[in-house]
């Protein structure tokens, strides 16, 4: 039992139901009450009442694709420190990818991190599965006993599965479980040793290069698999105009196939590497102007689903190296808003379907209760000043890591308060 929370003159944002209006929204036992638009709203006796002063109210982030250290390599990130990161940046729900060490596929190594979580993580920490033993490929998990212990989808992070039959096999085991794939699309024979988009820019730094045809190639097989095994298919992220045109023809046909995509592609280029800065190198590369114009696109027309974080904690030795041997990565828990809120600014995208992408979207990939402003419904929500001026700087990041995209950028948009089960987890201070 928590203490009701009435948050009050609020511009009401909720992707869900499409509504932008001012109201007031109660919170009691950890789900919303009570909604008004407008009108007044009963206030029970004891209850915070906070004043938005019309700032964003909204559901609560929700990011598909968070790596962290924990368990294994706590000196990068911990399910607290990615935890507090998330607050920071409106997360609520984050999607914990079984990159770990151990690799998370077990099923009570799923119900540890669960626990572990619950006792500190700020937020909601949701394990996704490994699809293959050691995500090595070769052998699948045991599905079921992974989706029973909590795991809310399969992916072997950022690994890609290259054979075509194992894969297969995959998608009808897990359409069987009624689980999400989502998975890396990457050839390694088309990727092999590049670091960086592979076009002219490469060619003048005298970097390998990766064609889009590495994600493209895979990317088609997936989506003929997913049509033939009826399986929930999701792309990780995609970063090409290519891409976009594939999943844009399999939708047509295949209503159970979605795709997300990193705030990094859809905000950053090629040329941002500039002189061989280690941390715009990243899986996926960025890539041309041209290509991020195509994802923007996409996302406004709906055949991007979703925009997550691609949070990836590197520290500093391995990241700063020469650029072909630093590690791939970045950090984004904290920027991912207001990164995505540069496209409002800019005037590509409206504010609704930036919502959407990182709230009610992810929900209803992985049949969560979330990312909705709704009777009954959770309350993980978030208010935020939608203009708010700031430049990031890696000395206030909550993270462990340091090894941000955005270094030095001026930002827009920033989060006053968090709020998970209705208990307020994070409040900016000036």
């Amino acid at each position: 039992m928590t203490r009701p929370l009435l948050i009050e003159n609020a511009r009401i944002v909720d992707p869900a139901s499409g509504t932008d209006k001012t109201g007031a929204v109660l919170i009691e036992n950890g789900v919303i009450a009570d909604i008004a638009h407008g009108g007044p709203v009963g206030v029970p006796e004891g209850a915070e009442v906070v004043n938005a002063a019309g700032h964003i109210l909204s559901p609560g982030l929700i990011d598909m694709r968070v790596f962290t250290g924990e368990p294994g390599k706590e000196y990068r990130e911990t399910l607290q420190s990615a935890g507090d990161a998330a607050a920071a940046g409106g997360v609520t729900s984050f999607v914990m990818m079984p990159d770990t060490a151990p690799v998370v596929d077990d099923g009570a190594l799923v119900d540890f991190l669960i626990r572990r979580a619950k006792a500190t993580s700020k937020v909601n920490v949701l394990p996704a599965a490994a699809i293959t033993k050691g995500l090595d490929g070769q052998e699948m998990t045991e599905f079921g006993l992974l989706k029973e212990a909590g795991a809310v989808c399969l992916t072997d992070g950022r690994n890609s599965i290259q054979s075509s039959a194992l894969l297969r096999t995959v998608m009808s085991y897990a359409a069987n479980y009624g689980m999400t794939i989502v998975h890396h699309v990457s050839d390694k024979s088309l990727t092999g040793v590049g670091v960086m988009n592979e076009g002219l820019f490469a060619t003048v730094l005298g970097l390998k290069g990766i064609p889009r045809e590495a994600e493209t190639i895979p990317l088609a097989r997936d989506l003929q698999l997913a049509a033939l095994t009826k399986t929930k298919y999701h792309a990780a992220q995609i970063s090409c105009a290519g891409s976009v045109e594939l999943l844009a023809a399999a939708k047509k046909r295949n209503a159970s196939v979605t795709a997300g995509i990193s705030i990094n592609n859809l905000s950053l280029n090629e040329n941002d590497i500039g002189r061989y800065r280690t941390f715009y190198k990243l899986s996926t590369p960025l890539r041309a102007e041209d290509d991020r114009q195509a994802v923007i696109e996409g996302l406004r027309n709906g055949t991007i689903d979703t925009i997550h974080s691609d949070h990836d904690p590197q520290d500093t030795e391995v990241k700063r190296q020469p650029f072909a041997e630093a590690s791939d990565g970045a950090i984004g828990l904290e920027t991912l808003l207001a990164a995505a809120l540069r496209l409002v600014h800019s005037g590509d995208v409206d504010l609704l379907t930036v919502l959407r992408a990182m709230t009610i979207r992810p929900a209803e990939i992985l049949g969560l209760p979330s990312g909705r402003i709704a009777k009954g419904a959770p309350a993980d929500l978030i208010l935020f000043d939608l203009d708010y001026p700031w430049q990031v700087n890696e000395r206030d990041f909550r993270s462990r890591s340091r090894n941000t995209s955005f270094e030095g950028a001026r930002l827009a948009g920033k989060v006053m308060r968090t709020i998970v089960g209705g208990v307020t987890v994070h409040t900016h201070v000036d």
